[in-house]
């Protein structure tokens, strides 16, 4: 501790300070997605370029998810990016979900332009059927599973596809809301409407607990409205998270879609006594939406705040020394500490750059929402000691080097526990029961989710929509759930249970 070590000058760091996040949030975030290196606008409208440390993020994500799926008996395949148009068609309000948002191939061919001065469609290469560019895959899947299912014997099949799928948006935000984005889809066939019910439970509960464990993110899992269900859906279930705005963010949804697919696309199967039905059906996923997620929930005006279990780097080392000789015994005792903690899982980063000075480090490294922070200087070396910083709490310490790769073990489980429990607190203080229209309007722009009794009707939902922009979020059934005789806060009809209504993402 103490080690006299040189500060950057403010004008040194300045380049790594974001927008003031109380000052103007959306302004914070987009400023924080473009200075923490995660993704940044790209030469092609509402699309994004994502950086190799959002990158490993977002790998992180896809293996602990990519594992749960597995576990629960399910394998990866691979569809076209192209969907024939008239698909699409097959399922009326499929396509009109998604009718607006469609980018569409209609030749397939350029030549040079008359004038040599570029290129242009070349006329003659129009498509016989135009394609859409994949926007979700549930009617390209179906065609392809008809083939697959003829008897109860081939059920139920339990297909996920990471991919990238194309939604013209006009507005877009990166992570939150782009042209293109990754995600991944998961869609099962099942011989009975029971089973495809309690797969759409099932992944949703999947999604519940990787927001919980691994974002150290609080959700409540509900039903989606009937106009907030997915296009073609019997049933949509959601994941809700509260932003520190007060907005809410849905990160994940599961549909059980009937047999509405089935019998756009004609897939029966022979059942054990011989008769043909219609396949039942499943679909759900998750975005790099959830990138933006976790983002909103924890960070600050210093940075991103991880949590260790999706951290790229759960510890960043910075040695402190004046001369050639002291760098030279502090990084050899920093890689014996490395090497101590890598094996026991942890990632770690030695950062000795000779040409940048240890402030700008901490600044950098602390903008990237590193979790654990520790320096060595000569004093530090002498006295067997190392400097500990922890992101989330801003603290520091002095922890004895004996010993130290367990005790960070520990302290990465108990800073994961502890930014759950923080982003909980907050969700649970802005959790609010409204009983009147004058509250609900005066609320409403407090932000945070307010419980609230619903008539059912979608005229009322809409109502609602118009005049003070929030929508239903979910009628939960895992948290927040409220189960009472009361009346509706717009029309002052009959209701058995209140909703959650937020403004959102």
């Amino acid at each position: 501790m103490n080690n006299n070590y040189t500060i950057d000058t403010m004008a040194e760091i300045s380049n790594k300070e974001v927008t003031n996040r109380e000052e103007d949030y959306s302004k914070w975030y987009n400023n924080l997605v473009v200075k923490a290196d995660l993704a940044e606008q790209s030469a092609v409208r509402g699309c994004m370029v994502i950086k190799p440390y959002g990158y490993a993020i977002w790998e992180k994500m896809q293996h602990e998810l990519d594992r749960m799926f597995k576990e629960t008996g399910h394998q990866n395949a691979y569809f076209p990016l192209f969907i024939p148009k008239s698909f699409l068609s097959r399922e009326a309000e499929h396509v009109e979900g998604f009718a607006k948002e469609c980018a569409v191939v209609t030749h397939h061919r350029l030549m040079n332009s008359p004038d040599g001065k570029g290129v242009v469609v070349d006329p003659d290469a129009k498509l016989e059927e135009e394609l859409v560019v994949r926007p979700t895959s549930e009617t390209i899947i179906w065609n392809t599973y008809k083939n697959w299912i003829k008897s109860w014997r081939d059920l139920p099949i339990l297909c996920n596809q990471w991919a990238n799928v194309v939604r013209w948006e006009m507005r877009t935000r990166l992570f939150l809301r782009t042209a293109e984005f990754l995600w991944q889809e998961g869609h099962t066939a099942h011989a009975t409407e029971a089973e495809a019910i309690a797969e759409a439970q099932k992944m949703v509960g999947v999604y519940a607990d990787f927001a919980r464990r691994y974002m150290a993110m609080p959700v409540v899992v509900g039903h989606k409205s009937e106009t907030e269900r997915f296009a073609g859906a019997v049933d949509t279930y959601s994941i809700e998270a509260m932003m520190q705005d007060g907005k809410a963010l849905q990160a994940g949804t599961s549909h059980f879609l009937g047999q509405n697919f089935a019998k756009a696309f004609e897939v029966q199967y022979a059942n054990k006594e011989g008769k043909l039905d219609y396949v039942w059906a499943t679909s759900w996923g998750v975005s790099t939406r959830l990138m933006g997620a976790l983002i909103m929930c924890h960070s600050d005006n210093n940075g991103l705040v991880l949590p260790p279990a999706l951290a790229p780097i759960q510890v960043v080392m910075v040695p402190i020394f004046k001369t050639d000789e002291e760098k030279a015994a502090i990084v050899a005792r920093m890689e014996q500490l490395k090497k101590e903690m890598e094996a026991k899982g942890i990632s770690v980063k030695l950062d000795n750059r000779d040409h940048l000075r240890p402030g700008f480090k901490f600044a950098e490294w602390e903008l990237k929402g590193v979790p654990v922070r520790i320096v060595i200087g000569p004093r530090d070396l002498e006295n067997g000691n190392v400097e500990l910083a922890r992101r989330d709490t801003s603290t520091k310490e002095s922890v004895p080097q004996e010993g130290l790769a367990g005790y960070v073990s520990e302290l990465l489980d108990t800073i994961q526990n502890n930014m759950y429990e923080k982003a909980l607190e907050f969700r649970d203080s802005h959790v609010v029961k409204v009983d009147t229209w004058e509250e609900f309007k005066e609320k409403i722009e407090d932000g945070g989710f307010l419980l609230c009794h619903w008539d059912g009707t979608p005229e009322t939902e809409e109502k609602i929509k118009e005049e003070t922009k929030a929508t239903i979020r979910c009628i939960p059934i895992d948290s927040c759930v409220c189960e009472e005789e009361g009346k509706c806060i717009y029309s002052g009809k009959p209701s058995k249970r209140r909703v959650i209504f937020a403004r959102a993402y």
